[in-house]
């Protein structure tokens, strides 16, 4: 008595595609199948050895328009089974119609959603100009640099002719549906100090952890500012602040011993309104203000700000928020407060929409005990279905076929 597409959503939980060993031959495997009995075109690109972007594609009636692309990873992230009611990789549906599995959010329901939108579609013998793209990406949940930021650097990629793109976004408690048009740039920095050594017993001076008390006091002042400056104003999203977090600290080498270095490592979240080289003068200034033989240097330095237009005059975006009005979908626009692969997306100038049709739920990616209710996951297909008519029936755009 489950509906077909519920069934093929389990299905795909099923599959082990957790991290640091995702099977992505068995998701690549489940994913062209469906692809195939669906009547779509199937390419398969290795970016890097072991690392596969899957495009399935619906041919639109007038290929040289700009495509639609909707785009989903096929990873998850680790998970401490002691910690769930149901074992993680079994999608099992309690009593309520809730699917408990990872990727249940994040992100496996979006994919399924796509696909079943489509054959949605396709059964109601739909067929529309645009043509629309599907592209399953390895490696999101480890920062997709074997996946999606390599493939956009490909003529595979290019070969789409992409207009305009939809990935991931988060669930809603509420209502209303969460919309992303932008997000943070993630910096990765690490600070080292570098100080006078000696016994435990004295009072050396000029040492690494003096210095480093300064670095760590200064970081932490301006989270906390930041951190105020959210709750004081109910206008602000966790996207529109710039987060800090302390997520790593080195140094020393027995009790009695004081340390030559010391090194702290900062996970830091920038909104696109944030000018990044004053910040990086900030960063520059706390360091300098901790003594002599301080320096940082970065793991990872996001520098694009690329934002997508949410004004009704562009008319991906009119055709966007006009099916969400014929609908009568509440949407709330932000800026995506972590990182996916959008922002690879927007970097090679397309614009993108992080949307996951998951209202009345709570946020679960990356939590215990993730899960979807099934009957939220249908009403998704329906969305999408809705969506993709509006989008890829999009008039053709001046200067851009």
């Amino acid at each position: 008595s489950e509906n077909p597409s519920v069934t093929l959503f389990r299905e795909y939980l099923r599959i082990d595609t957790v991290h640091p060993k995702p099977d992505y031959d068995a998701a690549v495997q489940f994913l062209e199948r469906v692809g195939t009995d669906l009547g779509l075109a199937c390419q398969k690109v290795e970016v890097c050895q072991g690392r596969v972007v899957l495009i399935l594609t619906w041919q639109g009636t007038n290929p040289r328009l700009r495509s639609i692309l909707l785009n989903s990873h096929t990873d998850v992230v680790p998970v401490f089974e002691e910690h769930w009611t149901y074992p993680p990789f079994e999608a099992v549906k309690d009593s309520q119609g809730n699917i408990y599995a990872r990727g249940a959010q994040d992100m496996k329901c979006v994919s399924i959603q796509y696909l079943e939108a489509i054959r949605r579609l396709k059964m109601e013998g739909k067929s529309f100009a645009r043509t629309i793209h599907l592209t399953f990406v390895p490696d999101e949940e480890v920062g997709g640099h074997k996946g999606m930021e390599m493939f956009v650097q490909r003529p595979e990629f290019k070969a789409l002719n992409v207009g305009f793109a939809m990935d991931e976004g988060l669930a809603s408690p509420s209502d209303t549906f969460s919309v992303f048009y932008g997000e943070r740039s993630p910096w990765w920095i690490k600070v080292k100090c570098m100080g006078s050594p000696g016994h435990g017993s004295r009072f050396i001076s000029n040492t690494a952890a003096e210095k480093m008390h300064k670095v760590i006091n200064s970081f932490l002042a301006f989270r906390e500012s930041e951190k105020q400056r959210l709750k004081s104003d109910s206008s602000l999203t966790l996207g529109d602040v710039t987060s800090l977090n302390m997520t790593m600290l080195e140094g020393g080498v027995s009790f009695n011993v004081v340390p030559s270095e010391m090194a702290a490592s900062f996970d830091i979240r920038i909104p696109p309104t944030v000018d990044l080289k004053a910040f990086e003068e900030q960063v520059a200034t706390w360091c300098r203000g901790a003594g002599d033989g301080v320096t940082y240097e970065f793991h990872q330095k996001c520098m694009d700000q690329h934002i997508t237009s949410t004004e009704e005059s562009d008319p991906w975006w009119k055709a966007f928020s006009g099916v969400c009005r014929d609908m009568k979908l509440q949407l709330k626009l932000e800026i995506f407060p972590a990182a996916t692969d959008s922002r690879y997306i927007r970097a090679v100038r397309h614009p993108a929409i992080g949307f996951s049709p998951m209202n009345r739920t709570p946020v679960l990616l990356h939590d215990h005990n993730e899960f979807l209710n099934e009957q939220i996951f249908l009403r998704g297909i329906e969305i999408y279905a809705r969506l993709l008519t509006g989008l890829a029936s999009v008039p053709p755009l001046p200067a851009k076929g």
